[in-house]
C-alpha cells in the first residue's frame, strides 16, 4: 500500500475533513458540507476599502462595506470597470496602470483553455480561451499584456508570492489555494460540475471498473493540481503515485503503460481523446469524484490581499458571463486545437 504525502499544500485536520470526498456512481447523490467561514478584513484590504469604492467613487464606506471575501475565502463581487481602471486605485491595480503592463502567467498545456498554437509565433502562440481573456483583461485596463509560460506547480507559487500579477490556467478553487492567494469568480462552468474522473487505457477497461480494482496500480495525477488532492483523498491502496509537471505528461504515462490510472477534468480529458482518436485512453466508466458548488468554475488567481485587482478582474468576467463571449473562445479552441491534434 503506497502512503501519500500531499507534498506543497499543507493540510490541517479542518482541511483534511473538508475534503474527504464520497466516490459516487453514476446513480449517487451528492454530499452536503457545512464549513466555518473564515473570512476576516487585513490590513491591506482595510486600506483599499477606505481608497476607492467598487463604482470607482471616492464614497467614505466601511471597510468591510467594500473590498471583502466570501465565506469560501474567495471574491465574488465585482467593481465598475466601463472606465478602466480607476484614477484613485492604490496597490498592485495602481502599480499594472502605471508600468502599462499586465503580466500573467499560465501552464500552456491545457486543451482548450491555454495551448501553443506552432503556427503562431511571439505572444500570440499562446492560444485558447484563457489567453483570449486575459487580452481582454489587459484591454479594459488598458495596458499591454506579457504572457509567461510555466510548469503548473511554478505558476500556483509564484502567485503565491507576488511575483506575477495573476494566473489564468484553468485554475480550480481549494481551501489551501484560497488561503495563499486571491481567487475570482468562476467564469467558466462545465455540464459536468466540478467533475474529475479516471482515465485508463482502453485495454484495461474490462480489468477496471471500481476502484479496488486499482489496488497495487500506479497512480498518476498533475502535481498541484485539484484531480492530484482527489486522488490522494479517495484512491490510497496503490504501489506508486506518480505527480508529473503537465497534463500531457499525464495523458502519456496512461497511454505507455507507466501509470495505470491517473486522475483528470472530466471535460478536459474527453476533448483530449476526441482530439486523439488513437490515444487508446478512455475514462473509467461510472466513477466521478463530485465537488459541492464552491469548487466548480474556473478562476483567475491573483496575489493574496490584492483585493481590488480581483474586483476588475471579476468586472471582465461580469462582462463575459453576460455576453457569452467565454464559452465562444472555448468553441473556437477546442477547433483549433484538434486541427492541431493536441
Amino acid at each position: 500500500m503506497g502512503m501519500f504525502q500531499l507534498g506543497r499544500h499543507k493540510r490541517s485536520s479542518v482541511l483534511s475533513a473538508l475534503l474527504s470526498l464520497s466516490l459516487f456512481f453514476t446513480q449517487g447523490s451528492s454530499l452536503v458540507w457545512a464549513a466555518d467561514s473564515g473570512t476576516g478584513t487585513s490590513d491591506t484590504e482595510a486600506v483599499q476599502a477606505q481608497t476607492v469604492s467598487p463604482d470607482g467613487s471616492d464614497a467614505a464606506l466601511d471597510p468591510e462595506d467594500l473590498y471583502h471575501e466570501n465565506e469560501w475565502n474567495f471574491v465574488e463581487d465585482s467593481m465598475d470597470i466601463s472606465g478602466g481602471i480607476p484614477d484613485n486605485v492604490i496597490g498592485r491595480l495602481a502599480r499594472i496602470r502605471e508600468k502599462g503592463k499586465l503580466v500573467v502567467c499560465t501552464e500552456p498545456y491545457f486543451v482548450p483553455q491555454e495551448f501553443i498554437d506552432p503556427d503562431l509565433s511571439g505572444q500570440e502562440r499562446y492560444a485558447g480561451a484563457d489567453m483570449e481573456l486575459a487580452r481582454l483583461i489587459a484591454s479594459r485596463m488598458g495596458v499591454e499584456l506579457e504572457i509567461v509560460p510555466l510548469d503548473f506547480t511554478e505558476v500556483l507559487s509564484s502567485i503565491g508570492s507576488g511575483k506575477y500579477d495573476l494566473a489564468i490556467s484553468a485554475l480550480s478553487y481549494t481551501p489551501g489555494r484560497a488561503s495563499s492567494m486571491e481567487l475570482s469568480k468562476g467564469y467558466h462552468y462545465t455540464s459536468e460540475g466540478a467533475a474529475v474522473g479516471l482515465i485508463i487505457r482502453e485495454d484495461d477497461a474490462g480489468l477496471f471498473r471500481e476502484l479496488a480494482d486499482l489496488s497495487g496500480k500506479n497512480i498518476a495525477a498533475q502535481s498541484g493540481s485539484l484531480q492530484e488532492l482527489l486522488a490522494a483523498e479517495n484512491i490510497t491502496d496503490y504501489s506508486q503515485f506518480v505527480r508529473l509537471p503537465s497534463i500531457q505528461d499525464v495523458y502519456d504515462q496512461v497511454s505507455e503503460g507507466s501509470a495505470d490510472a491517473a486522475a483528470v477534468d472530466i471535460e478536459s480529458a474527453r476533448l483530449y481523446i476526441q482530439s486523439n482518436p488513437d490515444c487508446g485512453l478512455t475514462l473509467m466508466d461510472g466513477i466521478t469524484f463530485n465537488l459541492e458548488p464552491q469548487f466548480e468554475g474556473d478562476r483567475i488567481a491573483g496575489p493574496k490581499d490584492d483585493l481590488e485587482l480581483m474586483y476588475f478582474v471579476n468586472g471582465v468576467i461580469d462582462e463575459v458571463l453576460a455576453s457569452g463571449q467565454y464559452e465562444t473562445w472555448f468553441a473556437e479552441a477546442s477547433e483549433r486545437a484538434a486541427d492541431l491534434g493536441l
